[in-house]
């Protein structure tokens, strides 16, 4: 099968079309045909070597972490799906590799595509979906009434979490640039902060819960804008200790998660907030009840471009300059 390969870690190399064997069939995956593939900022950051403490791949390795497609092939124990059935999901880690025309997803990661979207759009959400149900809903248990700081929600992260604050009842503020205001105010944004001329740590007061995905530096500021009891959940990093004790990781690696993220677990504590790492994970679970969303029309994905398979370079290039609207998509079929 064609697919887009990472021979070796680094930024230089970059990923190469080329010819891969045909995924081999664990009794509990699904064999999906790729029709759209969505692109994340993480699938940059495993190219460049970046997770290689975390996610020790071996190489050469294919790309990808979100899929749309239709089922070609069952293994013997799956019972909830069969060839034909059109699927998206986020396969697993050590199991990615949605830049190919085949993937192999477990069938607990699998969910039918939700009707009335394209293969594209669906491509576009499952990352983002879990990434955003996993904090808002499973870590800050987000209530109505509450307030929640979500940060870049023009972003492929921002925008789908806005959606799903609001659904929740939540008040919600944001950052973005003058030219995304209209986007994110149409999504559900209450309070729309231009980070290029104003600072939210100004802004913001009393918030319940902070959504980070930005630096260390507006990690630190977040601190200050959340009420004692109220919770900062980070999926830009630092790892905590409790992250390390999920991956199962080596002692030396947990050690180095623990000083990466003392600094900021201190001062969370010294004011009484709660901060978390979340590292999201494959769930068919979750992605059905996003699917209900969907098909409600409580969430509606957004994409800024959808490029040709063979385009799939240019497109990882769009999502590091961290100018998109939304979420980029490949077009594999």
């Amino acid at each position: 099968m064609k697919a887009f390969i990472v021979d070796r870690y680094g930024k230089t190399g970059g990923v190469r079309i080329g010819e891969m064997p045909d995924p081999e069939l664990r009794e509990d995956e699904v064999l999906v045909r790729v029709h759209a593939a969505g692109v994340n900022l993480l699938d940059s950051k495993i190219r460049d070597g970046e997770f290689k403490l975390i996610l020790p791949y071996r190489l050469p390795l294919v790309l990808g972490h979100d899929v749309a497609g239709v089922v070609v092939k069952v293994g013997a124990r799956v019972q909830q799906f069969k060839p034909g059935d059109e699927v998206y999901a986020r396969p697993d880690d050590f199991r990615i590799g949605t830049f190919a025309e085949f993937v192999p997803v477990k069938e607990a990661s699998l969910a039918l595509k939700p009707k009335g979207l394209t293969m594209e759009e669906a491509a576009s959400i499952p990352l983002v979906g879990l990434t955003a149900w996993q904090a808002l809903v499973e870590k800050a248990n987000l209530k109505k009434g509450q307030k929640v700081f979500i940060q870049a929600g023009s972003g492929g992260v921002g925008t789908f979490a806005i959606q799903l604050a609001k659904h929740l009842g939540a008040t919600v503020a944001t950052t973005t640039s003058t030219a995304n205001a209209a986007l994110v105010k149409s999504l559900g944004a209450d309070v729309v902060i231009d980070y290029k001329t104003q600072d939210f740590e100004k802004v913001l007061r009393d918030y319940d819960v902070v959504l980070n995905s930005q630096d260390g530096k507006t990690l630190e500021k977040s601190l200050r804008v959340l009420k004692s009891g109220g919770k900062l959940i980070s999926i830009s990093g630092p790892p905590d200790p409790e992250f390390g004790r999920q991956i199962a990781a080596p002692g030396f690696v947990k050690l180095v998660m623990r000083l990466l993220s003392s600094g900021v677990r201190r001062k969370a504590q010294g004011l009484g907030i709660g901060y978390s790492f979340l590292f999201m994970k494959a769930n068919g679970v979750q992605l059905r009840l996003i699917t209900r969303l969907i098909e409600a029309g409580a969430i509606r994905p957004v994409i800024d471009r959808v490029f040709p398979f063979e385009s799939t370079n240019e497109a990882m290039a769009y999502v590091e300059a961290g100018r998109a609207k939304g979420k980029i998509v490949v077009k594999v079929r």
